[in-house]
């Protein structure tokens, strides 16, 4: 991705700034705040976290994917009306995202970000999802940008995680704990964990049980 937006005093003009796609959809948000309003996806290539669990292992290699410019995807989005655009992954920011942010919000689109905070944080956005993962500790600079804090859980070790990266949050920050779909036990353990700790709210995967995108 050309990741820059300038080069020397020349601009670069924003078609010509690209970026790898794995997919773009238009679909419904799935989890957390804003689940069950209207979304468009906009699914970055790139990923060095390599979660095990992870359910979207096909978007961790970026140079098998095409290159779409930002002209083209935000005018793509436009053309959905969506409720919100939601920068996705892989991990988004591994890649410069102010090109793209601007250009989404100069048409008036609203901007989310779903990410693990394992890179420097970058690009303007209306609301940020911070997912941090213990495979890779995050980015200072992630914390004081977060809106809604969600931490996957997969065994009682994830709840110790959650609460670390709890504490490092401002206070107003939403806090979800999520159950890994292939650990079914999560789920019982998040219910009881949240019984106990009331600052915690449940977040699930309502796409996968409409068994839509």
């Amino acid at each position: 991705m050309n990741s820059l937006a300038s080069v020397g005093n020349k601009a670069i003009a924003p078609k010509l700034i690209t970026y790898p796609i794995v997919e773009t959809f238009h679909s419904i948000q799935g989890e957390g705040t804003w689940t069950g309003m209207s979304a468009f996806f906009i699914r970055l290539a790139g990923c060095d976290v390599h979660c095990p669990w992870c359910d979207q292992k096909e978007s961790w290699t970026s140079h098998i994917y095409p290159q779409q410019s930002v002209q083209m995807l935000a005018q793509t989005a436009k053309a959905a009306n969506p409720a919100m655009v939601v920068i996705t992954g892989g991990e988004p920011l591994l890649y410069n995202l102010f090109p793209l942010t601007k250009a989404l919000q100069k048409l008036g689109l609203r901007v989310h970000l779903e990410t693990s905070g394992a890179h420097p944080f970058s690009g303007q956005f209306d609301w940020v999802t911070f997912s941090p993962k213990p495979f890779q500790v995050p980015h200072e600079s992630i914390y004081s940008q977060v809106n809604e804090l969600k931490v996957i859980i997969a065994t009682e070790e994830d709840l110790h995680w959650a609460e670390e990266q709890a504490e490092k949050v401002p206070a107003e920050v939403i806090k979800y704990l999520q159950p890994e779909w292939n650990h079914p036990d999560s789920q019982s353990l998040i219910f009881d964990y949240i019984l106990d700790h009331p600052q915690w709210r449940m977040s699930l995967q309502i796409h996968k049980f409409l068994g839509v995108r």
